[in-house]
């Protein structure tokens, strides 16, 4: 493009941040400026010179701005092709003027529908017509116009058009992020219209659209021969991995950002002081206590041995005694997520011995209570399963106690805590644990038996007297008569079992008081 010739851009935004410098600096390389409504506004009161797209198209903006540039004279600017003798013609004869350059973005729709208190009228308001309109006709017509539909492209395009490199291999990588803008708007609204028919019909999408915005390029995948990047959903909460802020540490790896939303989800589920501990995406140790630093000190004994390189999940903000403690010889921990950390002990964990400086150290609130429909998605060949995720409240009311005897009070609040670290725990999944720690995890074992053996060899001696919880029924008496043998001395579980009264008769042969909850924990 030569700054030499006069060009026209078109400007409508929602978004003006840094819009000004953007467009003066536009006005200096010789562009006349046309816009719209609020933008035109904005323009003006800033001194730039500025044409109404009214005054061009010969008609006014009318149903409260609803119509501006819906008009053959703004289309046929954007798709007219002025080499095209056909289009040329008509151009001149209807009075039309080609546009160079479009910088639109779109009405906040997005953003607005998750205000917890929008209103169905102000949702419809808020879906642009004329601004993916303008996109998709610049878009189409890239050889010839440029389209900007993002801040984040003020400088690259600036510099384009002052290098004179603003040609059409450039303007088709703008048109392809601009359809891409498009997309994801088109595909915000269908999902919000299919939200509200599966709020009255309690059903799923008959059709899912779904746009992620890449966040960032990771080193590798799950492993060093795999390619692989992040990508994040639109009006992530400040509660989710995908918006922590990361304060100390290496870059992110796939894996890492896998178990640090595994020992988020983990810590969340409590109201007292918690710390998780996540190895290949199970808990190998979690704990709860008054004080966040005596939680860590149980967390990182429920497996010492495994937590070596470790990721940390936190509940409270991180304090020195618990980075003291954190820090504590022959420990190493790759990540720690936590809603902050006060400023001695983020010096002390940013600090010798040598792993400390390449810890990496997540921001993050912890999400609170929430009774809004949230879906899972996991990837098949060929498509996508999509479920609820596993979040309701426990309801206690329909626990139900099998056995002969009831659990004391202390055995209750530990099943309480075993039953929510065994819902994070791949299936198979057995949790062993005493006054709110977890003694040893079985996880991932094809035979429920063997995730037993694994917790009661991970325990030794110190679940005597615990619990032990299960996420699925036991499907025979042996997984008791196992937890029997290690010391246990209650147990939950879902029941279910065509074996139930066989498993009922081992804990009560053994003195285990055992709940039955009526709601299984898979985590495939």
């Amino acid at each position: 493009m030569s700054v030499s010739q006069s060009k026209r851009a078109l400007v409508s935004v929602s978004d003006k941040t840094g819009l000004l410098p953007f467009v003066q600096s536009l006005v200096k390389l010789g562009f006349e400026i046309v816009s719209t409504g609020g933008t035109r506004k904005h323009l003006q009161d800033a001194g730039i010179p500025v044409i109404d797209i009214s005054e061009y198209t010969g008609f006014p903006e009318i149903m409260d701005g609803r119509v501006k540039t819906l008009h053959p004279k703004v289309h046929g600017g954007l798709l007219g092709r002025p080499d095209l003798a056909s289009d040329a013609e008509a151009m001149t004869a209807h009075g039309i003027r080609p546009f160079h350059l479009v910088i639109c973005n779109l009405y906040p729709f997005e953003q607005t529908v998750a205000k917890p208190d929008v209103s169905f009228a102000e949702a419809i308001e808020n879906i642009d017509i004329g601004g993916p309109s303008m996109i998709r006709s610049a878009s189409k017509n890239h050889r010839y116009v440029g389209v900007v539909t993002s801040p984040k492209q003020y400088d690259r395009v600036l510099t384009r058009i002052e290098d004179e490199t603003f040609d059409e291999h450039f303007r088709r990588e703008l048109a392809m992020e601009a359809f891409a803008t498009t997309a994801a708007y088109d595909s915000a609204i269908a999902n919000w219209f299919e939200s509200l028919q599966a709020e009255e019909s309690e059903d799923f999408p008959s059709r899912l659209n779904l746009s992620f915005r890449r966040s960032a390029s990771l080193r590798y995948g799950e492993n060093p021969h795999q390619s692989a990047a992040f990508y994040v959903e639109a009006n992530a909460p400040d509660t989710s991995v995908a918006t922590a802020h990361q304060m100390n540490g290496k870059e992110l790896s796939y894996n890492n950002l896998l178990d640090l939303d595994a020992a988020f989800a983990l810590v969340a589920e409590f109201e007292e002081p918690a710390v998780s501990i996540i190895k290949h995406n199970n808990p190998c140790g979690c704990a709860i206590a008054p004080d966040l630093s005596s939680a860590f000190v149980n967390a990182y004994a429920g497996d010492p041995v495994s937590a070596f390189g470790s990721i940390v999940g936190l509940n409270r903000k991180v304090d020195l005694a618990t980075a003291e403690r954190m820090c504590e010889p022959g420990q190493f921990l790759e990540a720690v997520i936590a809603p902050g950390f006060d400023d001695d002990a983020f010096d002390l964990l940013t600090t010798k011995p040598k792993w400390r400086n390449n810890v990496r150290l997540m921001r993050c609130e912890v999400p609170g209570a929430s009774h809004r429909r949230s879906l899972d998605y996991r990837r098949i060949s060929g498509g996508l399963l999509v479920q609820d995720r596993d979040t309701l409240p426990e309801e206690e009311d329909a626990w139900n106690v099998v056995t002969d005897r009831e659990p004391t009070e202390d055995e209750l609040r530990d099943l309480r805590f075993a039953w929510l670290v065994c819902k994070h725990v791949k299936s198979n999944a057995i949790v062993f644990a005493r006054q709110g720690m977890v003694t040893g995890v079985g996880a991932g074992q094809m035979s429920r038996l063997d995730s037993a053996e694994i917790a009661a060899k991970k325990s030794g001696d110190r679940c005597q007297g615990g619990v032990v919880a299960s996420d699925a029924f036991f499907p025979f008496r042996d997984g008791i008569d196992q937890a029997a043998a290690a010391g246990i001395k209650a147990a939950i579980q879902p029941g279910g079992s065509r074996n139930d009264e066989e498993v009922i008769q081992a804990a009560n042969e053994a003195g285990i008081a055992m709940i039955f909850t009526g709601r299984r924990h898979f985590r495939h």
